[in-house]
């Protein structure tokens, strides 16, 4: 080791975060880009302690070097594009060359030292989400640290004093940078048998994150507060987001962690999970119960686990159904039961192309072949083996098979469904059904009654500010 190399490491020892030299720079670790959208195969260590690796979801895991016993990163904040879906990309920003950054997995008792270089227009910091560690190295701007300029390098160095479930994420300018997708995963594996954390055959992370990109447009608004319109799993939009593929009777751990500005009530199908940790660690077990939804507040980290002893496709969604579509219009009004065929009669003479919308329901939007302005993914999109799925945003599958095999993570493809196990259209006799005919009771009945019922013709408001 050189000189300069031992100065410089002293000296970040005992700084917050410090500028790297231009002579220590020689001595970084290679910077390491992905730019592919698809889920990598797990990373398995070759060097430091052993771990049984995480899978990112529609991600990759960050490659480190060992250097006098210290695990070393080197990360890049960089503006990126990023395929949300296929056909669909935006510009963002984001760490070695995509939007969330790579995830950096450690092992418990390691001595982590991660380089950051700074490729963005403005000054940046990085915040280690739920980790404790000196003061100087919590990556607040101002606070506890300058920030980092543009073309600087800097470096954090810390223990990675406890097991669990983190994110990283700028603590600059963070409407900004974070409504560009700056964020990333981090994974502290226990070092030895943990009483609290037990060994899983799959186990899965992403963010969720969200966007105001318009359509036809590629960078998101930085100044929106609520009003978003795409729904993401690390960045994707369904159908962009890949299935989670698990062999029959696995324990699947899934770790989520929520960078938006609402809340999401995460629903699996078909199974009950129990929440075994948050970003504050391991959950005792006895607080552990079963659920098929759990609601992720802002800011949170939530590990779910299950036995996926249930064969099929199954659904994994937000249950805000305003989160499972994409690029939507929150100024169009309800239209439901509304009669157009004599106006849309007199305006296709004139506009020939013209369609009339949400007549029916939503579901005319993934009916019809509407034109799309280029670089816009359709609202409700995704072809399953039955049809239209007339999903988007925060939606995936997890396939359950019995013949995947151990650490395999690819698309076994469409579950093939035994004999009388689907849904089918009757075509027999049917009796009438029984329907309530009474309109309800009030708990307090008004003493004047009204001489003759009024019906009220109620439109729903096109405001979305509460969510």
């Amino acid at each position: 080791m050189t000189t300069n190399r031992r100065r410089f490491l002293a000296g970040s020892a005992a700084v917050a975060a410090a500028s790297v030299s231009q002579v220590a720079m020689a001595a970084l670790p290679e910077p390491v880009l992905q730019t592919k959208p698809d889920t990598m195969p797990p990373l398995v260590p070759n060097t430091g302690r052993p771990y049984n690796p995480v899978v990112t979801l529609n991600g990759w895991t960050l490659p480190w070097r060992m250097n006098g016993g210290v695990k070393e990163f080197h990360l890049v904040a960089e503006p990126v594009v990023r395929e949300m879906a296929p056909g669909f990309k935006a510009h963002l920003w984001g760490y070695n060359g995509q939007s969330p950054g790579p995830t950096i997995e450690v092992v418990e008792g390691d001595r982590v030292r991660i380089f950051v270089t700074n490729k963005l227009p403005e000054h940046t910091s990085v915040h280690w989400h739920g980790q404790r560690l000196p003061n100087g190295m919590d990556g607040v701007t101002g606070l506890t640290q300058p920030g980092i300029p543009p073309g600087k390098t800097f470096v954090y160095e810390f223990v990675a004093r406890r097991p669990g479930t983190f994110m990283y994420h700028p603590h600059a300018d963070e409407m900004t940078q974070m409504a560009m997708g700056m964020m990333g995963f981090w994974v502290t594996h226990p070092k030895a048998r943990h009483p609290l954390i037990d060994e899983v055959d799959r186990d899965f992370c992403f963010l969720l994150s969200a966007y105001d990109i318009d359509p036809g447009s590629y960078t998101p608004r930085i100044m929106t507060m609520l009003d978003f319109n795409l729904w993401t799993f690390n960045s994707r939009v369904f159908p962009g987001i890949d299935s989670l593929n698990v062999r029959r009777n696995d324990r699947v751990r899934l770790r989520i962690g929520n960078l938006t500005m609402t809340n999401h009530p995460m629903h699996i199908h078909g199974h009950e999970f129990a929440i075994t940790g948050t970003d504050g660690g391991p959950t005792p077990r006895s607080t552990r119960w079963q659920e098929v939804t759990t609601d992720i507040g802002v800011g949170q980290m939530r590990q779910l686990e299950f036995i996926a002893d249930e064969e099929g496709d199954w659904a994994f969604h937000c249950h805000k159904s305003h989160h499972t579509m994409n690029a939507m219009g929150h100024n169009v009004p309800t239209m439901i039961g509304v009669d157009h065929s004599g106006v849309a009669g007199k305006i296709s003479k004139l506009i020939p192309d013209y369609m009339v919308m949400g007549e029916r329901g939503m579901a005319d939007m993934s009916e019809m072949t509407m034109p799309l302005p280029d670089n816009t993914v359709p609202m409700m999109t995704g072809e399953g083996p039955f049809g239209s799925v007339e999903m988007g945003g925060m939606f995936s599958v997890i396939k359950v098979r019995r013949d995947q095999k151990p650490g395999d993570y690819s698309d076994p493809g469409w579950f093939k469904h035994p004999a009388g196990t689907v849904a089918y259209e009757w075509t027999g006799a049917l009796a009438e059904p029984a329907r309530s005919s009474d309109a309800g009771r009030s708990a307090m009945p008004r003493a004047d009654k009204a001489a003759a019922p009024t019906e009220v013709q109620v439109r729903k408001p096109t405001g979305h500010g509460g969510h």
